[in-house]
C-alpha cells in the first residue's frame, strides 16, 4: 500500500512472500519479530463491528488485538515473548520510527500458520487493521554458535 506522497506501507504479507516463507521449510521453533507503527485513531471503516463506541488511539486498538489474540497464540503452542515501546533508531534510518515492538514465539512454521488462519483469531483481526498504520514481520530461526 502507498500513501499519497508515495511512502509504502505494509499491513499484510503478499502472495508472494507468503509463498517464499512456506517455501523455505523452516525447521523448528522460530520468532517472529514485529515492528508496529500505529495510526494516531484508529480506523475501524474496515471492521466497523469490531469498533467501540467512542474513537480510540491505535495503540489502544492494538491493546484490544492482543487481548483478543494471546488466548488463541497460547492454544497455538506459541508464546508472546516480548512487548515493548519503540522510537527512533539509534542506529537506522533517523526518518524511521516504530511505536512497539514484539517478538513471538511458535514452535514450528505450521503450528504459526494454523494460529494464523484459526477462525476465532481471524474474528479480531479488524483491531490489527484499525490499529496500524505501518509495519513489518521478520521471521527468525535459531543458529548454533559455538560455546
Amino acid at each position: 500500500m502507498s500513501s499519497p506522497n508515495g511512502t509504502s506501507f505494509y499491513l499484510e504479507p503478499t502472495q508472494e512472500s507468503g509463498r517464499a516463507f512456506v517455501a523455505k521449510q523452516m525447521q523448528g521453533s522460530l520468532v517472529m519479530l514485529n515492528l508496529l507503527r500505529f495510526r494516531e485513531t484508529a480506523d475501524y471503516s474496515d471492521h466497523p463491528s469490531l469498533a467501540p463506541p467512542n474513537p480510540i488511539s491505535g495503540m489502544a486498538a492494538f491493546d484490544l488485538y492482543i487481548r483478543h489474540t494471546l488466548p488463541f497464540l497460547h492454544e497455538s503452542g506459541g508464546d508472546l515473548l516480548f512487548l515493548g515501546r519503540g522510537d527512533r533508531f539509534l542506529i537506522g534510518p533517523e526518518h524511521e520510527r516504530w511505536d512497539l515492538v514484539m517478538m513471538v514465539r511458535q514452535s514450528s512454521v505450521a503450528a504459526f500458520l494454523a494460529f494464523a488462519t484459526h477462525a476465532g483469531y481471524l474474528a479480531g483481526i479488524g483491531h490489527r487493521t484499525a490499529a496500524i498504520e505501518d509495519s513489518r514481520l521478520l521471521p527468525l530461526t535459531p543458529i548454533e554458535h559455538p560455546s
